[in-house]
């Protein structure tokens, strides 16, 4: 929709969104324009952005990485600085891609399927699996992803993944919740109002799902494979402990520029836990 066919001058459509305090308002009023498809259409859209629903929430869609995500009502929205986990996890299948089957991608926690969507855009080949346990969640993620023929399950972490993916995995994104249950009602309106709690509440310090994520990784992973995850920087020392304890070798990286701290884990060359079957092949998945 142009701005000359809006009854509304965008100016004042500015004008209510500052009011309403959106500090980007300029930006967003744009983007509301373009997605309204008549000027009823525009008004309603106003009018939700401006009550506090995300942006993301009223044109139904994010960007990220530079890929246009479907974000329904109540699904997370992908941030910016999870693209650091992205950029990270896309250095590690580049350096270990080698002649064979595709790399095998799995997103837990995947929300809108936004990580996984983007990391799979920027391999050549990848077989892309993800899973989460919210149904709005899983309805979203299957439409960003049926392009790239990824496979979206239902249930609480690993638990609907195919018992043959066991072994298999080669890079592991999972962007948990982290923040601490006390902390959730600080966040902003936007996110606590709006967003599934599932998404946001960590547990006592924030990190109760990063704890059971990389307490399985090690049956999931192939050898030399890599868990990936999200936290704060305070969180980074207990983290880094909990991927010990699953039996990963842990590393914590940041970025500055976006505020993002990210945990990987990498599972030892040839390391095969008790649970899992000896002689399993390292790099395919079907």
């Amino acid at each position: 929709m142009a701005a000359s066919a809006s009854p509304v001058p965008p100016s004042a459509i500015v004008a209510r969104l500052r009011a309403a305090g959106c500090v980007f308002a300029e930006d967003e009023a744009r983007l509301l324009i373009a997605a309204a498809s008549t000027p009823a259409d525009l008004a309603a859209m106003v009018d939700r952005r401006a009550a506090g629903l995300p942006l993301e929430h009223v044109v139904g869609w994010a960007e990220f990485c530079g890929l246009r995500i479907a974000v329904d009502p109540g699904v997370f929205v992908p941030r910016r600085r999870s693209e650091f986990l992205v950029r990270e996890a896309a250095g590690l299948a580049r350096r270990a891609a080698r002649p064979g089957p595709p790399a095998v991608i799995l997103d837990l926690c995947c929300g809108s399927g936004a990580l996984g969507a983007a990391l799979a855009a920027v391999l050549e080949q990848a077989k892309l699996y993800a899973a989460d346990i919210d149904p709005a969640a899983v309805r979203c993620a299957r439409r960003n992803l049926a392009a790239r023929g990824g496979r979206v399950y239902e249930g609480d972490l690993y638990q609907p993944l195919p018992s043959r993916l066991r072994g298999r995995v080669d890079i592991l994104i999972a962007n948990v919740p982290y923040v601490p249950t006390g902390a959730v009602r600080t966040l902003p309106p936007e996110a606590r109002l709006h967003e599934a709690r599932q998404a946001l509440d960590g547990g006592p310090d924030g990190l109760d799902m990063l704890r059971r994520v990389a307490a399985e990784a090690p049956l999931w992973l192939a050898p030399g494979g890599h868990l990936l995850t999200e936290t704060s920087e305070r969180q980074a020392r207990p983290a880094t402990e909990a991927f010990a304890l699953g039996g990963l070798a842990a590393r914590v990286v940041s970025s500055a520029d976006q505020n993002a701290t990210v945990i990987i884990g990498t599972k030892p060359p040839g390391c095969v836990r008790r649970d899992e079957p000896a002689g399993r092949p390292s790099f395919s998945a079907t």
